[in-house]
C-alpha cells in the first residue's frame, strides 16, 4: 500500500482565508472561479461581435453594419479576446489550479489576488462602456497605433475607455501572476522539489514570468497615447511613433505565449491522463518551456518589418530558432501518446485537436517570421487566419481541454459526454471552415479590418464559406452552454478522482475544501504522485497474490 507522508500545512500565512460571499472571498478557487466566469462571459460576447462581422463579410456590399461601426467591432472583438478573455482564462485558471497542484493550502496574497480580480473586472466594464459613448468604442485596433489611436483620429471618450480598461486589466495581470509565481516557488508542499512540479504548473510559471517581465511595457505604450491625446503634437516625431511600437510588441509577441502555454499544460495533462502514461520527456519539456519563454522575449521585431526601423535579419533568425523548444513540447506530447492505452473521453478529443490545429498556427508563423514572406502577407487575412490558428483552433481547443477535464474537480458535477462530443465535433468543423479560407483571402491580397470588398476582387465565395463556419462554431457554443445547464441541472456527482488523473489536485474531495486538502497527502516521488500510488499498490497486490500457497 502507498505511504501518506506530508501533512496538510495549516493556515495560510497571509492571513485568514474564507470562503464566505463570492464577491468578497479569499478563497484562491473562488477568486480562479470568478475570473475565468468573467472571461467567459466576455468571450461569448466577443463572439458575437465576431459573427455579426463575418455576417457582414458573407458578401460584398453588405449594410449590417457601418464602416465606423465595423471599425469599433474589430477593435473590441480583438481587445477583449486579448486582453479580457484568453488572457484571463490563462491566468484565472493557475490561480485556481497552482496551489492545488502543489500542495498548498492556499495561494500567496489572497487579498491581492481578489483585489487584482475587481481590477480586472473594472477595467472590462470601462473599455465596453465605450459602446455607450456619443462617439462610440475605440476603433484603432487591438493594438491601437499611434497616432491612429490620438485624439485626431480617434476622437471621443470610446479611445480614453479603451486604455483606462487595457491599463486595469494588464495591472490586474501582473498582480495575479506575481500570487501564482509565488505559490509554486515558496508554497510547495515540503517533498515537492523543482523537478517534481507537475507540467500545467510549469507551464504556469513560465507564463506567469513572461507576464511579469512583458505587461509593463504595455504599461508604457498606453502610457503614450495617454499623453498624445492630451498632445497630438508629440506624434509628429517618429521616434515617439516606432517606440510606441517596440514597446506595444514587446508586450504584444510575449502574450501570445502568456495565452497559450497554460493550454499547453492543460493537453499535457489531458493526454497523460487518457494515455495512462507518465508524461514523456518531462525534463527536456520543462528546459524547453524555460528555453522558449526567455527566446520569447527576443522576436517582438518580427512584427514591425515593414516599418523597415529594425533588423530584419536578427529577429527573422530568432523567430525561426523558436522552432526548436516548440520541436521538444511537441515531441513530448507525441511521445506520451505513442503507446498508451488512448481514452477517447472529451476532453482527450480537444486535446488531440489541438495537436495538429496549433501545429497550423505555428508554422504559419515562422512564415511570417521570414521578411520576404512578410512584405506580402503583412495586414492581409493570412495574419487573420494564422492568429485564430493560434489563440483559437490552438489556444481555446486546450482550455476546453482542461475545462472538461477539471470541471468536476471545480464543481462536484460531470458534464455530458455526448453533448461535450457534439461540442467537440462542431467546433473542430466550424473552426477550420472559418478560418482556412482566410489563408487563401489574404494571400490573394485582401486585406484585414475591412467592411467590405468589391465583387470583382474574387473574395465572395471564401468569405461566404468562412461565414458559414463561424456560425457553426456558435453552435457548438451553444451545445457547451447547454451542456453546462444540464449538468448543474441533473447534478451527476463526481468523485474525487473520475478520471484516474496523476497530480495532487485529484488526491482532494471535489470540490476541494477551503484549506484544499483534509488529510496527509500522498507520497511524492516524482511529477506524478497519483501514478506512483497507483504503481505501489498494484505491485503490492501482485506481490501478495503470489505469495498465497497454491
Amino acid at each position: 500500500m502507498t505511504t501518506t507522508t506530508s501533512p496538510v500545512a495549516g493556515p495560510s500565512p497571509h492571513g485568514p482565508l474564507r470562503e464566505g460571499p463570492w464577491l468578497t472571498t479569499t478563497d484562491h478557487k473562488r477568486i480562479g472561479l470568478l475570473i475565468l466566469g468573467t472571461a467567459f462571459v466576455i468571450f461569448f460576447a466577443m463572439g458575437l461581435l465576431a459573427m455579426t462581422m463575418r455576417t457582414q463579410l458573407a458578401q460584398p456590399g453588405m449594410k449590417i453594419l457601418t464602416a465606423a461601426r465595423f471599425d469599433q467591432f474589430f477593435t473590441i472583438h480583438g481587445s477583449g479576446m486579448i486582453y479580457l478573455a484568453i488572457t484571463p482564462f490563462a491566468i484565472g485558471i493557475g490561480v485556481y489550479l497552482v496551489p492545488l497542484q502543489v500542495g498548498a493550502p492556499s495561494i500567496s496574497w489572497p487579498r491581492l489576488c481578489l483585489f487584482a480580480y475587481w481590477l480586472y473586472a473594472g477595467g472590462s466594464a470601462v473599455m465596453l462602456s465605450g459602446f455607450l459613448t456619443t462617439q462610440g468604442a475605440a476603433s484603432a485596433g487591438w493594438f491601437a497605433y499611434v497616432p491612429l489611436s490620438s485624439s485626431t483620429y480617434t476622437p471621443g471618450l470610446g479611445m480614453d475607455y479603451w486604455v483606462i480598461g487595457a491599463a486595469l486589466s494588464a495591472i490586474s495581470m501582473i498582480m495575479l501572476a506575481s500570487a501564482v509565481l509565488w505559490t509554486a516557488f515558496s508554497m510547495r508542499t515540503p517533498q515537492m522539489t523543482l523537478m517534481r512540479i507537475p507540467v500545467f504548473t510549469w507551464t504556469m510559471i513560465v507564463s506567469c514570468l513572461m507576464t511579469i517581465t512583458a505587461f509593463p511595457a504595455l504599461l508604457g505604450a498606453l502610457g503614450i497615447i495617454a499623453i498624445g491625446r492630451g498632445d497630438p503634437g508629440i506624434f509628429k516625431y517618429n521616434a515617439v511613433n516606432i517606440a510606441y511600437q517596440h514597446l506595444f510588441w514587446f508586450y504584444g509577441h510575449p502574450v501570445v505565449y502568456v495565452m497559450f502555454f497554460p493550454f499547453v499544460g492543460c493537453v499535457a495533462e489531458v493526454i497523460s491522463t487518457f494515455s495512462g502514461r507518465r508524461f514523456f520527456g518531462y525534463k527536456g519539456t520543462v528546459i524547453s518551456l524555460m528555453l522558449f519563454s526567455a527566446m520569447s522575449m527576443s522576436v517582438w521585431g518580427h512584427h514591425m518589418f515593414a516599418t523597415g526601423q529594425v533588423t530584419n535579419d536578427y529577429y527573422s533568425v530568432t523567430s525561426t530558432l523558436l522552432m526548436i523548444p516548440a520541436g521538444l513540447e511537441y515531441f513530448g506530447l507525441l511521445g506520451t501518446l505513442i503507446g498508451g492505452s488512448i481514452r477517447f473521453t472529451t476532453p482527450m478529443l480537444f486535446a488531440l485537436a489541438f495537436i495538429p490545429q496549433f501545429l497550423v498556427g505555428g508554422i504559419t508563423g515562422i512564415m511570417l517570421g521570414s521578411p520576404v514572406l512578410d512584405y506580402h502577407l503583412e495586414d492581409s487575412y493570412f495574419v487573420v487566419a494564422h492568429f485564430h490558428y493560434t489563440l483559437f483552433a490552438g489556444s481555446v481547443f486546450g482550455f476546453m481541454a482542461g475545462v472538461y477535464y477539471w470541471f468536476p474537480k471545480a464543481t462536484g458535477y460531470m458534464l455530458g459526454d455526448r453533448l461535450g462530443k457534439l461540442h467537440f465535433v462542431l467546433m473542430t468543423i466550424g473552426t477550420n471552415v472559418t478560418f482556412l479560407p482566410m489563408f487563401v483571402l489574404g494571400y490573394l491580397g485582401m486585406p484585414r479590418r475591412v467592411a467590405t470588398y468589391p465583387k470583382h476582387a474574387g473574395f465572395a465565395t471564401l468569405n461566404l464559406i468562412s461565414t458559414a463556419g463561424s456560425y457553426v462554431i456558435g453552435l457548438s457554443m451553444l451545445a457547451f452552454l447547454a451542456n453546462i445547464l444540464l449538468s448543474v441541472r441533473h447534478k451527476r456527482r463526481a468523485t474525487a478522482d473520475p478520471w484516474g488523473g496523476h497530480s495532487l489536485e485529484w488526491a482532494t474531495s471535489s470540490p476541494p475544501p477551503v484549506l484544499n486538502f483534509s488529510g496527509p497527502l500522498p507520497e511524492i516521488r516524482s511529477f506524478a504522485p497519483l501514478l506512483d500510488a497507483a504503481s505501489s499498490s498494484a505491485s503490492s497486490n501482485r506481490s501478495e497474490l503470489s505469495e498465497e500457497p497454491a
